[in-house]
């Protein structure tokens, strides 16, 4: 496993990764992770069975560059320094595959593939479209890249120089990677049409993300004091707009007889102030949201960008709680409209404030749509996405030994 992040960093495709991981290992697989290094972390250490190697990276070093930001950083392009180390790793390690999750995985790519092992390419994100990895655009999702949008866009985001780095970058690396990977795994078929692979773009399965039994609570259960003692509406992720996190809170205050409003996630600078019956907690361990989940009426899922996935979305379904989710991105693929929950049109304080007033207000049909989420929810846990992941892995073994046999004839 080639990524960016791995825990004890907190978010979607952390977990997915160490998911994947602990359960190839317990399949019989012998797993080994290759990750950016950060302060206070071990260059080297075991996960259970899976052995965690740290690397640190050129980027790494330019620390004015990056001095801003709490993570390390992959650029989108090959990183000298993650070269060097990964060519160490992969000699050492002699895998069988290697399976890339986000831009480090680029730092891949220069490596001999001659005779190498076959690589096969998460997408969790619209990392071969978007220097940005969402695809949106002036608060709006973005009909596709281009040097005219995506420099004063990335521009904006970044700031100037690193921007312009970012993007150039990407518009050279994103074509490497679309002509050198084996196999793409995107998450969702609306992940693979965000970055081009549908058509005739490169070979694609789509392989959703895997949910694992909730993990206990018990060393947590002091933070689940602080949920209100009624049950509760429950958002779950990063606090801001993209996430709909204002669509969310003018459609509460749209509701006649609310419920509470619970919101677990990051704060970010755009983060509003939470109005009454709204509860903010920050950053809360995975096992702890999980043990949140059962407690809820509902999960909301308001996002307004397009939504690749949406993990916390399972996560509520395997809890057996509904969802009300937007109609966008990878949503409508795990979420069907009045089957495990009800869709709305994103940004639309007004269809997702109705939607929420139905799913409090029908307590049966509420528990009904509970009960599908739980039964649906069986198709992401790690007994049905394991295997496809293997299956991924032979077919681009086999796809890499056509390559080769072609570039012979």
């Amino acid at each position: 496993m080639v990524t960016d992040f791995y825990p004890p960093f907190v978010g979607g495709v952390e977990v997915l990764v160490s998911g994947v991981s602990q359960e190839l290992a317990t399949r019989g697989h012998d797993v080994a992770v290759a990750t950016l290094a950060a302060p206070g972390l071990p260059s080297t250490e075991l996960d259970g069975p899976v052995r965690v190697h740290r690397i640190r990276s050129t980027t790494q070093r330019a620390a004015r560059l990056f001095a801003s930001q709490s993570r390390p950083w992959a650029p989108p392009a090959p990183d000298p320094g993650a070269v060097r180390a990964l060519h160490a790793i992969v000699r050492r390690e002699r895998p069988d595959v290697v399976h890339g999750h986000d831009w480090l995985a680029r730092s891949y790519l220069p490596l001999d593939r001659t005779t190498g092992p076959p690589l096969a390419m998460s997408l969790h994100y619209f990392t071969l479209a978007c220097p940005k990895k969402n695809l949106m655009r002036r608060g709006e999702p973005c009909s596709g890249p281009s040097l005219r949008k995506c420099l004063p866009c990335a521009g904006d985001h970044y700031g100037s120089a690193k921007g312009t780095a970012v993007v150039l970058g990407q518009h050279a690396f994103s074509r490497v990677e679309a002509t050198a990977v084996d196999l793409f795994l995107p998450v969702s078929e609306a992940t693979a049409l965000g970055n081009g692979l549908t058509g005739a773009g490169p070979a694609y399965e789509v392989v959703p993300n895997l949910i694992r039994p909730a993990p206990d609570p018990g060393p947590h259960r002091a933070l689940l004091g602080q949920l209100p003692e009624d049950p509760f509406l429950l958002f779950v992720g990063d606090i801001r707009a993209e996430k709909g996190i204002h669509v969310l809170l003018d459609a509460y205050g749209r509701l006649a007889d609310p419920p509470p409003l619970v919101l677990i996630g990051k704060v970010w600078p755009d983060t509003p102030a939470p109005p009454p019956g709204v509860t903010l907690v920050r950053d809360w361990p995975n096992a702890a949201v999980r043990a949140a989940m059962p407690r809820a009426l509902a999960l909301v899922a308001p996002s307004v960008w397009p939504e690749p996935f949406g993990i916390v979305v399972t996560e509520a379904m395997a809890a057996g709680r509904p969802v009300v989710a937007s109609r966008i991105g990878g949503l409508p693929e795990i979420v069907r409209d009045g089957h495990e929950g009800l869709l709305v049109p994103a940004a639309d304080p007004a269809a997702l404030a109705a939607a929420m007033t139905r799913i409090v207000s029908a307590p049966e049909e509420r528990e009904a749509m509970a009960a599908r989420a739980g039964e649906r929810s069986a198709r992401y846990t790690a007994g049905a996405v394991v295997p496809r992941f293997e299956s991924a892995y032979e077919r681009a073994a086999e796809l890499r030994s056509r390559r080769r046999r072609s570039k012979r004839s």
